[in-house]
């Protein structure tokens, strides 16, 4: 039975980081096993987007370093990722393909929900909490 990832308790729940509404897909990395506290509560990433805006930053850094080289083929993909070959397809679906094979950077864009995250959207997350409250 998975653990919580925040405070260990045993029957965590899959948290998917990138939503499905966001264009997330059910990846084994996409997954955060989270609680029900840690999933729905106060301090969740339902709840606070600082906290959801860290675990998809989290990601983004994880995929980075995953996709470390310029190119990766349909194959490769799938080896990093750990992923039969239709979720594969479904992930470069609509990508350029090049010579070298696919960008990293576009199979990364992709993953997380065609969207790049950068350490203002907690700032900016910050600033509208704190608007909100005036």
């Amino acid at each position: 039975m998975p653990r919580c990832e925040v405070c260990g308790r045993e029957g965590a729940e899959i948290h998917h980081i990138i939503h499905k509404c966001e264009g997330g897909m059910d990846l084994e990395i996409n997954y955060k096993y989270l609680c029900g506290r840690h999933h729905r509560g106060r301090y969740s990433p339902h709840k606070n987007n600082n906290i959801d805006i860290s675990y998809k930053l989290e990601l983004q850094n994880k995929l980075e370093n995953l996709f470390a080289k310029e190119y990766y083929s349909l194959g490769s993909i799938q080896a990093i990722l750990d992923i039969n070959r239709n979720k594969g397809k479904k992930i470069v679906q609509g990508l350029k393909i090049y010579k070298e094979g696919y960008k990293s950077e576009d199979i990364i864009y992709k993953l997380m929900g065609q969207k790049h995250y950068s350490e203002y959207n907690l700032f900016e997350s910050e600033e509208f909490i704190a608007l909100g409250a005036i």
